[in-house]
C-alpha cells in the first residue's frame, strides 16, 4: 500500500482546497446564494484550523487488481486561509505523522511503517502547502507541493466548498471542504509490490486520495 498519502492532505491534505474568491458581483452572488442555502452563511475570509474530529484523510489502494483498500492518516495537522474575496490569494498547509496510518490490520500496518513503504523512522512527516489556487471551467483546482518519503512533487486536487456555518460554540466559522486526487506511489519512492501471473499487480501504483475537512475560524475580534 504504497502511495498511501492523503493528503492532504494531505496531502492533501491534504487539501487544501479551502480558498474561497469571487471574481465578479455575479459569481460572489451566484456562489453566495447556493452557500446560503446549503449552510446558512456567506463565505468568511479567515484562517481556519482542521477540526481533527470531523476531518479524514483516506486513501484507497486497490489489491490484487480487484478492490480498494482504505486506510487513513489519524496524526495531523493544518489550516486554511480563505480569501473570501479572490480565493486564488487562499492557501493550504498540512502535516501527518506517518506512523498513525491506519488501515484497520495490526500487521499490515506495521509492514506500511516499514522501509518497503513510508519509512517512518527516517521520513516521520508527510507535507503539503500549496502553491496555486485556480479555477479552470466551473471547477476549482488547488496545486501544491506534496512532500513524502524524502520526495516533493507538485499535486492537484479538484475541490469543492461545500458551505460555511456559524460555529454556535465559538462564535466563530466553520467550513466544509472535499477534494480527490490519484497519485502514483512510485513517484514518492514506494515501489514495493509486484505483478502477479495474470498480469495484474499486486498493490496498485495509482492510489485515490480523499479528503473530507473540517475546519474552524475563530470569532472575530
Amino acid at each position: 500500500m504504497k502511495r498511501m498519502i492523503s493528503l492532504t492532505l494531505a496531502s492533501v491534505a491534504v487539501a487544501l482546497l479551502f480558498s474561497f474568491g469571487f471574481q465578479t458581483s455575479a459569481e460572489r452572488s451566484s456562489v453566495e446564494e447556493r452557500f446560503g442555502s446549503v449552510a446558512g452563511t456567506a463565505p468568511v475570509t479567515g484562517r481556519y484550523a482542521f477540526d481533527k474530529n470531523h476531518t479524514a484523510i483516506e486513501f484507497r489502494v486497490k489489491h490484487f487488481g480487484l478492490v480498494d483498500v482504505p486506510g487513513f492518516f489519524r496524526d495531523f495537522t493544518g489550516s486554511i486561509d480563505i480569501n473570501a474575496t479572490d480565493m486564488t490569494k487562499s492557501s493550504v498547509e498540512f502535516s501527518a505523522k506517518m506512523t498513525s496510518v491506519d488501515t484497520g490490520v495490526a500487521g499490515r500496518d506495521n509492514h506500511l511503517r516499514t522501509a518497503d513503504f513510508f519509512e517512518v523512522e527516517k521520513y516521520p512527516e508527510m507535507t503539503f502547502k500549496s502553491t496555486k489556487v485556480e479555477m479552470r471551467g466551473p471547477t476549482w483546482y488547488l496545486t501544491g507541493d506534496l512532500t513524502m518519503k524524502g520526495v516533493t512533487k507538485s499535486v492537484t486536487f479538484p475541490f469543492d466548498v461545500v458551505g460555511f456555518l456559524p460555529d454556535a460554540r465559538s462564535g466563530g466559522t466553520r467550513v466544509g471542504v472535499v477534494a480527490e486526487t490519484t497519485i502514483n506511489r512510485r513517484d514518492f519512492g514506494v515501489t514495493y509490490g509486484g505483478n502477479l501471473p495474470n498480469g495484474a499487480q499486486a498493490i496498485s501504483d495509482n492510489v485515490r486520495i480523499a479528503l473530507n475537512i473540517e475546519a474552524l475560524a475563530p470569532k472575530a475580534q
